[in-house]
């Protein structure tokens, strides 16, 4: 069994370091996209770790925009068209971190083989779509360039109609079903869908936080839909009235560690680097 671990990072060069190194594993391979607008210089020690390359084809990315998207399936393509195979196809971020030995993790992807980890609520669950309704009806210009672009989105938002999703499916989507783990098949099937669905996806370039609802919805209206697990097996934690995840602390181990959950995110050793460590130990025991 082999696992592709695709992980977006922009910052903390020493804590990617730290993750890659506590998910060694024989079973796993990580290719790393590093937002373009960053120095990847800053990264590039990174590749004489075991079974480490990077993304050749990097994205700019702008947090909450498509161009998040955009990144990950243009990075999936590129492995996808290399001379490797892989069983599994993983999302993370760089500031995500194992919480159960790797050993158990491979077990857990060795046991089920054919299947897709990928979180979410369905457009009836009201709590979440709420909102999220108005990512995809409203336009968004978060990855324009241009002054005053905030001014004429407003204006466009108050004089059009409500944007309409292209396709007539049943939307699927939460917080956390940015990160997701699939089969090959179903990575191909997502490069196939962009490459076919041009009209979506001119459309997604105009919606806010689309990786929280994109995929979901794509692979619960595909021939994979019987496939899918609704969990895709990180631990993420959110607050109220806030836009990012909270971060995990020293304090905050117990309940990783007695989590049902494979990995966790998100961590940030400038803020707390105890925790981290008391992982590592759990990754030894």
């Amino acid at each position: 069994m082999k696992i592709a671990t695709l992980i977006t990072a922009f910052k903390l060069p020493q804590q990617l370091e730290r993750m890659l190194k506590a998910m060694e594993h024989p079973d796993f391979y990580f290719f790393i996209h590093i937002d373009k607008k960053i120095d990847i210089s800053l990264f590039f020690h990174l590749e004489n770790l075991p079974r480490v390359t990077f993304i050749k084809n990097r994205t700019l990315c702008n947090w909450g925009g498509f161009s998040f998207v955009n990144a990950y399936l243009t990075a999936l393509e590129e492995i996808l068209e290399s001379n490797e195979r892989f069983d599994f196809y993983s999302l993370m971020s760089g500031q995500d971190y194992p919480i159960k030995p790797m050993q158990h993790i491979a077990d857990f992807f060795s046991d089920h083989l054919g299947k897709n980890f990928v979180s979410y609520d369905e457009e009836d669950k009201k709590d979440w779509w709420a909102h999220a309704v108005t990512r995809y009806e409203l336009y968004h210009f978060t990855d324009l360039k241009f002054k005053g672009r905030y001014f004429v989105q407003k204006i466009l938002n108050k004089m059009s109609p409500k944007r309409k999703f292209p396709l007539p499916i049943k939307m699927y989507g939460s917080s956390d079903s940015s990160w997701w783990t699939i089969t090959e098949d179903s990575a191909k099937y997502l490069v196939k869908f962009r490459q076919k669905e041009v009209k979506l996806f001119k459309f997604m370039k105009y919606t806010w936080a689309p990786d929280e609802f994109l995929i979901a919805t794509i692979l619960m209206n595909s021939p994979f839909k019987d496939c899918v697990i609704n969990d895709n097996l990180r631990l993420i934690s959110w607050q109220e009235g806030i836009a990012n995840p909270i971060v995990f602390k020293d304090g905050d181990f117990e309940t990783l560690i007695n989590s049902t959950k494979l990995f966790a995110r998100k961590f940030d050793m400038s803020v707390d680097e105890e925790i981290l460590t008391k992982l590592d130990e759990v990754q030894h025991k």
